[in-house]
């Protein structure tokens, strides 16, 4: 990857609709070019995907919380299948195998925190081999940026 190639990538994290013609234009390359290296990117799987960023209070989904959970063990088999479980949930938006006191960090959005109690007690708690969760509702979001800083 060059540094054209890094221009392409911070423009289209600035404005993934943007055109070729104007992206080409940003990074000083003629359209066919320009439009091979973004497929080349798409392809070689560096882009992943075009997504429209949503405002979560507008979709219901303007309650956030962090949970740690604990596992009752850690074997490569618990984790797969913890893995799996939670790629099934829709309102975990992310999920982090974590090295310290606990074993995963997830990120949920749900519409309030009654929505979040019945998660927490129907699908979270009952995720594969979970010994204990820690609940942090977030009161304000500060930073949430979805777009990735590029080493030069």
């Amino acid at each position: 990857m060059d540094r054209i190639d890094r221009r392409i990538l911070e423009a289209l994290q600035q404005d993934g609709r943007i055109s070729i013609v104007e992206l080409a234009a940003r990074v000083g390359l003629t359209k066919t070019p320009c439009a091979e290296r973004v497929r080349r990117l798409e392809k070689s799987g560096v882009i992943k995907g075009y997504h429209a960023e949503l405002d979560p209070a507008a979709v219901d989904a303007g309650h956030v919380v962090m949970v740690e959970v604990l596992l009752s063990n850690t074997t490569a088999q618990v984790l797969r299948q913890f893995d799996e479980a939670v790629r099934r949930i829709p309102q975990i938006q992310s999920c982090h195998l974590i090295a310290g006191d606990f074993d995963y960090l997830l990120k949920v959005r749900t519409r309030d925190i009654a929505e979040y109690r019945q998660l927490m007690g129907e699908a979270i708690s009952e995720l594969p081999c979970v010994k204990q969760t820690h609940t942090y509702v977030v009161l304000e979001t500060v930073k949430d940026e979805m777009t990735v800083q590029l080493a030069s």
